[in-house]
């Protein structure tokens, strides 16, 4: 689960990360009140959407170019900048060309930056361990810094017996070329950032820019913060944050059902049980020449009504033309599964081609419903035999 940046800054500032005042608004009206609360005369306007880039997006209905970020000096100024974000569309490359609407803005108070740099904490799933990122090329696409400058990019997992001691700050404090108090600094936010990690259940901390100030002190200036949507039910609070306004509606919708959806960009849908089946059937839609317009897993239990969902979740999406059906019967038996997708497909007024394969509990019984449905279901004895049947389904159908 993603927040927004004003979000993520009141968590950490709440934990002891030192970050910019500021305050959120709505409307105009509201980012002049927030601006009149910080002592200025700089103020930083920003849009919050669930996307990087911000800064470099554009506004649909600019023709002037302005980015979702502006460094404003007058309270004129913020008006005019939160009226040109708030209900326009912003564009960056982490949207699309589609773009995210701006609801909200977050009035901060300008900063006095010396230099800017990168720091991220992250699951190094390999090493099972908390892994410190930091770069001294802030303020720019660490996925760029990796591809041209590697030697500028130091990681550190961090001992989760140990956790994140001074010898860990003082590591990155010296790859950052910090010194004195400044390298104290910032080892008083990497203790910070780490025990708001851990106590939070976090997936992704990103501060990009880190800045130091010309007084030396080390703040974040951004802010980024996504949770490992397992771990919710511990954080009652952290649901709250959720804005569903900035995620996927077939992704809320299939959350209500458990279904564990992720959209993706090709044309064919697919419906699977269990995730390491799901991603061996996107391989091979990929092998046999199409794309998979999406991972999802219906998990061990599906019902009818589970079952139906999951068809018309795939469904909504316009760019589906055909769907494929794989599924092992072990917890869930393949006559019940077949039963539901009957169901289903009656049900949906199925308008693309169907292609099931089943293998597993009672799957004779599994064809034989679908056999005597009188539905379009086009039967599939393996999986490579599933993939050839709907490529060439799809092709036909054009």
């Amino acid at each position: 689960m993603n927040i927004h940046e004003y979000q993520a800054k009141e968590l950490l500032k709440r934990n002891g990360v030192a970050v910019p005042d500021g305050h959120i608004a709505w409307t105009p009206d509201e980012a002049v009140k927030a601006a009149e609360k910080l002592p200025g005369p700089v103020f930083v306007v920003k849009s919050q959407i669930h996307a990087g880039g911000r800064g470099a997006g554009r506004f649909a209905d600019d023709a002037n170019g302005k980015g979702g970020v502006r460094v404003v000096k007058s309270l004129e100024d913020v008006r005019t900048a939160a009226d040109a974000m708030i209900g326009h569309t912003l564009i960056t490359k982490q949207t699309g060309p589609a773009g995210r609407v701006v609801r909200r803005v977050y009035i901060e108070a300008g900063c006095d930056i010396a230099r800017e740099l990168y720091l991220s904490l992250l699951v190094d799933r390999s090493t099972g361990r908390i892994v410190v990122v930091a770069s001294t090329e802030g303020g720019m696409d660490i996925e760029h810094v990796a591809a041209e400058h590697p030697e500028k990019i130091q990681r550190v997992a961090i001992d989760p017996a140990t956790g994140l001691s001074a010898f860990y700050a003082r590591r990155l404090a010296d790859g950052l070329g910090l010194t004195g108090a400044t390298a104290a600094s910032l080892g008083k936010l990497l203790k910070a950032l780490y025990q708001t990690f851990v106590d939070l259940d976090c997936s992704v901390i990103e501060i990009n820019p880190l800045v130091v100030t010309g007084s030396g002190d080390v703040i974040a200036l951004d802010a980024k913060i996504a949770f490992d949507d397992n771990a919710l039910f511990r954080h009652e609070a952290l649901e709250k944050l959720r804005d569903e306004a900035e995620e996927d509606p077939k992704e809320l919708e299939a959350a209500r059902y458990n279904l564990n959806y992720v959209a993706l960009d090709g044309n064919i849908g697919c419906m699977v049980n269990g995730a390491g089946l799901a991603m061996a059937t996107m391989d091979i839609i990929k092998l046999y020449g199409m794309a998979p317009a999406n991972f999802l897993d219906v998990g061990g239990g599906a019902t009818k009504e589970r079952v139906t969902a999951a068809f018309k979740i795939i469904l909504s999406d316009p760019n589906v033309e055909g769907i494929l059906v794989n599924i092992f019967g072990g917890i869930m038996r393949c006559d019940v599964i077949a039963e539901g997708v009957v169901a289903a497909a009656r049900e949906v007024q199925l308008s693309v081609p169907l292609v099931v394969r089943l293998e597993g509990t009672n799957v004779e019984l599994g064809r034989e419903i679908m056999a005597k449905s009188n539905m379009p279901i086009i039967a599939a004895h393996n999986l490579a035999d599933a993939a050839a049947k709907i490529v060439a389904a799809v092709k036909d159908a054009a």
